[in-house]
């Protein structure tokens, strides 16, 4: 559909990240305002102001990321890594439905282990096949590090 070498091609990645982020939102909105400030929390829980910025910032570099792998490789190099993206992105859409949606906030744990283990999963297939790629993930490595054991201490409070 898209010229791999246009910007243009770049458009889909960012569709899907922000469309996922999108979905979740949809669980998030309504908790944040009612179930979520009558939480216990660690008093080191970033500002509420923090997560949408971050968040964007996030999905726009993972978009980035998952592109320079389908812009650089062929496809059955690609393949793998990216179906390890796909996977990572539908657990990360899983976190916000189970924390937020249903509120269970101790199986929500569990599932951001794993979906933290899938994107240390997909940086190390990135790396074979774009170092910028995988560097463009660290920093959503490091965010969804701190919000497991942020959820891990919520789920120890409550």
């Amino acid at each position: 559909m898209f010229d791999r070498e246009s910007w243009l091609s770049l458009l889909p990645f960012v569709v899907v990240c922000l469309a996922v982020a999108g979905i979740g939102a949809l669980f998030t909105n309504s908790s944040v305002k009612t179930w979520y400030p009558q939480l216990h929390r660690p008093e080191w829980t970033p500002p509420n102001w923090i997560f949408g910025p971050v968040w964007t910032t996030l999905y726009l570099m993972m978009a980035f990321s998952s592109w320079l792998v389908w812009r650089g490789s062929n496809w059955s190099a690609a393949r793998f890594a990216l179906l390890l993206f796909a996977i990572q992105l539908v657990l990360n859409m899983l976190w916000s439905a189970m924390f937020f949606g249903m509120r269970r906030i101790g199986p929500a744990f569990g599932e951001i282990l794993l979906l933290w283990m899938m994107i240390i999963a997909t940086t190390v297939a990135f790396y074979s096949l774009s170092l910028l790629a995988a560097w463009l993930l660290i920093p959503y490595i490091a965010w969804v590090g701190l919000a497991s054991y942020l959820n891990f201490r919520i789920w120890q409070m409550n």
